[in-house]
């Protein structure tokens, strides 16, 4: 439209009747909404933009597609846009993704949400862990000072799987064996006093001191001091690890030696447990995406929906 044009379209809006300012609102926000999400994926991914095929950064403009840029590559000639090589590649509705995301910091359920927006639940089941999928690469590379460890577990779950390798459990039920078991899912979670987190899922059972070596080891500083309970996987893996490790007896009511203790860590599982109850049972294969989302959602540490979304798309400092 002209600017002259415009500029009379403007001044006549004062007078639409009522019903006429709601029907171009409601033609416009749409629009609105898509550009706002454009935006945001396209400023955020401008700087590492790089061709799928080849590597190179060298691109010319090559029309728009799905309200977004898309680029060929200088060198090869392979086409490409801002979400290509990412999760969120080839996703509709862009225009309807920041309220989405609104919706997951608010940890809406999958049927809320796709009732919110007016999707269908498939297409909110797969938003939800496409959305996910990169929210675990935000986390801090090693924990210094003194390091908290602990494990949590939750009962297995085949939700929304097409067969079952044992009877089926009527909403959930409970484990057929007392303690810990094979029926049960790990959550190790080892947080140090800054409150930086870090969280696996090592397996069935509890936890082994081969499982610390492959995911606690390497994410330690040497000089850290790793503060856990008495479990004996934990010390033989200080030990041959090399860490100085200090250990309180949670069975016999000590859970406190000045700064030796474990409240941080236990603080995390009773925030994460609460925060998974409403969801009436994750998925074991879905547990670790859900593991990011709580991350995420935990001291605040993602706090707008266009911050999600960076993260969704795997930039986290901006």
């Amino acid at each position: 439209m002209h600017a002259r044009k415009f500029e009379h379209f403007l001044k006549n809006l004062a007078a639409l009747t009522r019903r006429q300012r709601e029907r171009l609102l409601g033609l416009l926000l749409p629009t609105v909404k898509l550009d706002r999400t454009v935006d945001v994926i396209e400023q955020a991914s401008a700087p590492q933009l790089a061709c799928p095929g080849c590597g190179a950064q060298q691109f010319h403009k090559h029309g728009r597609a799905n309200g977004l840029q898309r680029f060929r590559c200088r060198a090869c000639g392979r086409t490409c846009n801002a979400l290509t090589g990412t999760p969120l590649a080839r996703l509709r509705h862009k225009g309807r993704w920041l309220d989405y995301l609104g919706g997951m910091l608010d940890s809406h359920s999958i049927r809320r949400s796709a009732a919110q927006l007016g999707v269908a639940r498939a297409t909110s089941f797969r938003w939800r862990h496409r959305f996910l999928a990169l929210t675990q690469n935000g986390r801090p590379q090693r924990l210094a000072g003194i390091a908290e460890a602990d494990e949590m577990y939750v009962l297995e779950s085949h939700k929304g799987s097409g067969s079952l390798e044992r009877p089926p459990r009527k909403r959930g039920g409970k484990a057929t064996k007392r303690g810990i078991s094979k029926e049960q899912m790990c959550i190790l979670v080892a947080r140090d006093r800054t409150g930086q987190t870090l969280d696996w899922v090592p397996g069935k059972g509890p936890v082994t001191r081969a499982q610390l070596h492959e995911h606690l080891k390497v994410r330690l500083e040497p000089d850290v001091l790793l503060v856990t309970d008495a479990h004996s996987a934990y010390r033989h893996f200080a030990r041959e690890a090399g860490i100085t490790h200090e250990a309180v007896n949670l069975q016999a009511g000590i859970r406190v030696r000045g700064a030796i203790h474990v409240q941080n860590v236990n603080a995390y599982h009773s925030r994460l447990r609460g925060w998974l109850q409403p969801f009436r049972g994750v998925a074991s294969r879905y547990l670790g995406n859900y593991l990011g989302w709580r991350w995420a959602l935990d001291g605040a540490r993602v706090k707008t929906p266009e911050a999600l979304l960076r993260a969704a798309i795997g930039i986290f400092h901006t």
